[in-house]
């Protein structure tokens, strides 16, 4: 710790550190392992890693904080206001937000990559956020006749050097989408990664809506709920009724039966190649 180094509180996970003056709160929050989220890696566009700075004295921590110990209001957050609309009162973007004495921070539920989501009008549980498929937003540099490097490993390079995503690869159907996604004069592209490791999708600009489809399959039933993964919010609900015996395998027909009996299995399920995988039968 240094002379001039100034400590810094986060709330609700309560880890706190000592960062030199001018220190982004993003970057001090990443290096203790606070759970902020961000998709423009830092460049004020999301608005998905805004705090708050409390005011007050937190005598069991030996912190004086207040708002006036964070660097003032920054044209990055101006212009963030005027594309977004005004951000609540007290909200800072913690990306262009620095240290400038003392603080402890509120990240609300909102700003966590790992928020609880309770569904109460659906049963009584506390759902934990934590979608398979993230976004990332980065800007590719522009290739030279010098610089043998293509599109897809520039992409790769930017992932690994702004979020520290490693050994990614591309989904074949991507293959097409990167020429067509870099039309920005920035060449800035948002990037969906499937469990950090498959590139599943690729938008120009900022990209900040991410969908998933939640698919429940019944004895009679089949469901499909359209989520939103970043709030946790169902939007939408499709189902199809089916006759019990076109989704699974009805009890009184054992030729259709897949444990021990494979071929049959392929017989009644000619068309899937794998029908012998299936463990107690299979959708059409």
């Amino acid at each position: 710790m240094g002379e001039s180094d100034v400590k810094v509180l986060f709330m609700p996970s309560g880890r706190r550190g000592f960062f030199p003056r001018g220190t982004p709160l993003l970057d001090a929050a990443r290096s203790l392992g606070v759970d902020i989220d961000s998709v423009c890696g830092g460049r004020g566009l999301c608005g998905r890693c805004q705090i708050s700075c409390v005011t007050g004295s937190f005598a069991k921590h030996q912190i004086e904080s207040d708002v006036d110990h964070l660097s003032p209001f920054c044209a990055t957050e101006v212009k963030f206001v005027e594309r977004k609309g005004p951000l609540k009162e007290g909200r800072r973007l913690s990306c262009h937000t620095t240290l400038l004495d003392d603080a402890v921070i509120d990240v609300p539920a909102e700003s966590q990559v790992h928020r609880q989501i309770v569904r109460k009008e659906m049963e009584s549980r506390d759902i934990r956020l934590d979608p398979a498929t993230r976004l990332y937003y980065v800007q590719i540099g522009e290739p030279t006749l010098e610089d043998p490097r293509g599109e897809l490993q520039l992409l790769i390079e930017a992932l690994e050097a702004d979020w520290g995503v490693t050994g990614l690869t591309l989904a074949h159907s991507q293959l097409q989408q990167i020429q067509a996604a870099l039309t920005r004069e920035d060449r800035g592209v948002t990037v969906a990664i499937y469990q950090e490791r498959l590139i599943t999708g690729i938008w120009p600009g900022l990209f900040e809506q991410p969908r998933g489809i939640a698919i429940d399959v019944g004895s009679t039933t089949v469901a499909a709920h359209l989520c939103d993964l970043k709030t946790g919010e169902v939007l939408g609900l499709c189902r199809r009724d089916e006759p019990a015996n076109s989704l699974w395998r009805r009890s009184d027909e054992p030729s259709l039966i897949c444990d021990d009996a494979p071929r049959r299995c392929r017989a009644a399920h000619p068309r899937h190649p794998r029908s012998n995988q299936w463990p107690i039968g299979g959708v059409e």
